[in-house]
């Protein structure tokens, strides 16, 4: 029979006699069964303030310190003996206890981020006759998935240029954070790279991360707002120590990189502020603050540290975001702006496998001046247009497109896409197009139109 017993009230023990009067008892005790110390009865409760089941056995009387009887229970169950209990197995964890002489298991679950995952049935911390040997070993089949939160960089293929400049404030940004230890000085552990639309901020980045073997975790600024209070401050951590698993577990230097952080957490003109924005900017203060100590809703535990992982956020106007956060001390600020020599080698690489000399690349630089990077790579895009509209009319027109793109059957084939032939005349089309584009968004400004007493 097991007995359901409060260790925090043990005045209940002397009023056991009164179990006797239910019909599951017997009325007629024993006086000559064993009896049970009240003190051998505790040390079955593991915790404080925990109701735990004690097994009464045959007829043992439970006595208080001054040995008098107090009750006997129901005849029939086997007699508990003074000696040790045996453990379920030497390597179970279920009945550990840490230094202090607390319960290990239940310990680790009040420290842990996620109970069900981090602590519980998996292998090597709760015994395999719970976790099983098929379907894998964890009790959450998905695990291993959630944590792949890296990015890689196999779609990067060819040789491209990486301004000299900009190679060295992310290469010395990364090494300073992490043999900041070795350093008698204060290192930010934030590098913000700001400076125009579409000059290659983030491209010239993944093109470092790639020479240099860096695995990154990738956030962007649509995770800085979410419907829940505090949801995006608890991202950035988790984040910051799923880097630094990248560190710890496979050897691989790691970053943690928020592209344009001011459309995320900046204040435009009359914008809203929301908690989120508050505390996705305290958080990334507090991470610059004390890069090894991050907790996402767990006990802290003396041990329980990372490593410092280095933090690279992009931007357009970093005079938007909280003046605390990009302080001198907390984050190092790099502006680029490509100079004429930077663009014209971005570009000659990316024409060079289409046969563009490099002369021909600094007369379409010349051509249009005060463009960003991506308006050459949008000039090369459009000399497909051509090509693509005339496959679509190789394969039918468009009647049944999706069809014949996604449904095809097997043994089917499409025609094969020829790619254009590029040439500066080609080119130069293009880039005139994209002009003409530009020029009437700025001109033409409809929105006047359909509101007519926007003021200027």
């Amino acid at each position: 029979m097991a007995l359901l017993i409060n260790p925090t009230n043990p005045t209940q023990f002397s009023n056991l006699h009164s179990l006797s009067s239910l019909t599951s008892f017997p009325h007629k005790l024993s006086l000559s069964k064993p009896r049970l110390k009240l003190s051998q009865i505790r040390q079955f409760s593991r915790r404080k303030n925990f109701s735990v089941f004690v097994e009464l056995k045959n007829g043992a009387q439970i006595e208080n310190g001054d040995d008098k009887p107090s009750s006997s229970v129901a005849e029939n169950t086997p007699v508990r003996g003074t000696e040790r209990k045996k453990r379920l197995s030497e390597q179970s964890s279920w009945e550990a206890k840490d230094a202090l002489g607390n319960d290990y298991l239940y310990r680790l679950g009040a420290e842990a981020d996620n109970t069900n995952i981090t602590v519980g049935a998996r292998p090597g911390v709760i015994d395999d006759l719970f976790t099983g040997n098929f379907l894998g070993r964890d009790s959450d089949i998905v695990f291993d998935y959630r944590q792949k939160v890296t990015r890689s960089f196999e779609y990067l293929r060819g040789d491209y240029y990486i301004a000299p400049v900009f190679l060295d404030q992310v290469v010395c940004h990364i090494v300073k954070n992490f043999m900041a230890h070795l350093l008698n000085v204060k290192v930010p552990l934030i590098l913000g790279i700001w400076g125009g639309k579409g000059q290659g901020k983030t491209f010239q980045t993944e093109l470092i991360f790639r020479a240099m073997g860096v695995e990154p975790v990738i956030m962007s600024a649509g995770e800085m707002e979410s419907e829940k209070a505090g949801e995006p401050g608890r991202l950035i951590r988790e984040r910051y120590r799923a880097a630094s698993q990248v560190v710890q577990n496979h050897g691989k230097l790691s970053c943690l990189m928020i592209n344009d952080l001011d459309a995320g957490i900046g204040r435009f003109g009359n914008t809203q502020v929301t908690v989120n924005n508050q505390t996705a900017a305290g958080t990334l203060m507090n991470l610059a603050d004390n890069p090894t100590r991050v907790s996402i809703g767990q006990k802290w535990r003396e041990n329980d540290t990372t490593h410092r992982i280095p933090v690279i956020v992009t931007g357009n106007d970093f005079s938007t975001i909280y003046a605390p956060l990009i302080r001198d001390g907390r984050m190092d600020k790099f502006y680029w702006q490509p100079t004429h020599d930077d663009i014209v080698n971005i570009v000659h690489r990316m024409y060079e496998k289409d046969g563009i000399s490099w002369d021909e690349v600094v007369s379409i630089v010349n051509t249009f001046p005060n463009q960003a990077l991506d308006f050459y790579g949008a000039m090369r895009s459009r000399t497909y247009d051509r090509s693509v509209l005339k496959w679509v009319d190789d394969i039918g027109g468009i009647d049944n497109l999706g069809a014949k793109l996604l449904q095809l059957r097997k043994g089917d084939e499409l025609p094969v896409f020829v790619p254009p032939e590029q040439n500066v005349e080609a080119l130069l089309e293009s880039g005139y197009s994209l002009l003409r584009e530009q020029q009437l968004i700025n001109k033409t400004k409809l929105a006047k139109e359909y509101m007519k007493n926007m003021e200027d």
